[in-house]
């Protein structure tokens, strides 16, 4: 039986996102459903939670027997469309979004996703198996300009240049991750190599464009004093979610109007920025890179 993730900050979550025991919840990113088990222990039998994930594994094998609770095995980048769907009513109407970014502890610690470094196999990093672009097709067929501007961008590689280099050059003996890691082996240090697998799952994933959908759909579908939390791994994500909450757009511009007024829709006074616990990261290490910020929509 492979683990399955544990949640980030749950308590933090909770406290914070719930404030109508009657209303309309989103769990964007459902995975193993620790997250959205705790809003369903939270909220009342008149409450409504709606459950994300691309994941067709995590929607299967964790399914809660509870009428409360509406599954719907997507992408979040698609939230809005989807919601609208299923009851247009339901935009602006929403009480609290929560977002655990970047991937599961089963995503990661089953050897045939292509996750991670422990373990020896197909290089993969899908988490909606029903696309076609893996990592592996990433280092088959993608140039060296293409390789070097996701290593710059993704992996925040100053010099990204070697790196692309050395994968064009020996892409044909690259299959599996620790193919990957040998070809690197002078390099072979776990921060390295958690950042080149980074960048790969990234670009495979398209993380960075998915997370920018979510944030601007948000703002049309939480309702006045409706909060929205966002617990991310790396810089690149924490960086755009606190620019998108002080200016309420993806550029992070804050715009004023004629008196002054910061035009974000969200609340400046009610932002906040949130870190495990020493306690939570004895007992979940992969909680130690975590951040959570919460905000709130005026």
């Amino acid at each position: 039986m492979k683990s399955f993730h544990i949640p980030v900050l749950l308590t933090e979550v909770l406290q914070n996102i719930i404030n109508d025991i009657n209303g309309i919840y989103i769990d964007t990113t459902f995975g193993s459903g620790g997250h959205s088990f705790g809003i369903l222990k939270k909220i009342s039998n008149q409450g409504k939670l709606f459950a994300f994930d691309q994941d067709q594994f995590a929607i299967i094998k964790n399914q809660i027997c509870d009428k409360r609770i509406i599954f719907f095995n997507n992408n979040f980048r698609n939230i809005q469309k989807i919601l609208t769907n299923y009851k247009k009513n339901i935009l602006k109407n929403v009480s609290g979004i929560i977002a655990d970014l970047g991937f599961s502890s089963y995503q990661i610690d089953t050897p045939s996703r292509g996750f991670s470094i422990r373990f020896n196999n197909i290089l993969d990093m899908r988490m909606d198996l029903s696309k076609k672009k893996s990592a592996l097709n990433i280092i088959k067929n993608y140039s060296f300009e293409k390789l070097n501007n996701i290593f710059y961008k993704y992996g925040e590689f100053k010099n990204p240049q070697r790196i692309s280099r050395k994968i064009v050059l020996n892409s044909k003996f690259i299959n599996t991750t620790l193919d990957l890691v040998n070809l690197f082996k002078r390099n072979n240090n776990s921060k390295f190599l958690s950042r080149l697998f980074q960048a790969l799952r990234i670009e495979v994933n398209d993380e960075i464009n998915a997370l920018k959908k979510l944030l601007k759909q948000s703002i049309n579908i939480l309702k006045p004093g409706g909060k929205l939390a966002i617990i991310s791994y790396h810089s690149l994500e924490d960086r755009l979610v606190k620019n998108f909450f002080k200016s309420g757009n993806i550029q992070g511009i804050i715009r004023y109007d004629n008196k002054g007024k910061n035009l974000s829709p969200f609340n400046k006074k009610y932002t906040k920025r949130i870190f495990p616990s020493k306690k939570e990261i004895s007992k979940n290490n992969r909680a130690r890179s975590a951040i959570l910020r919460i905000t709130q929509k005026i």
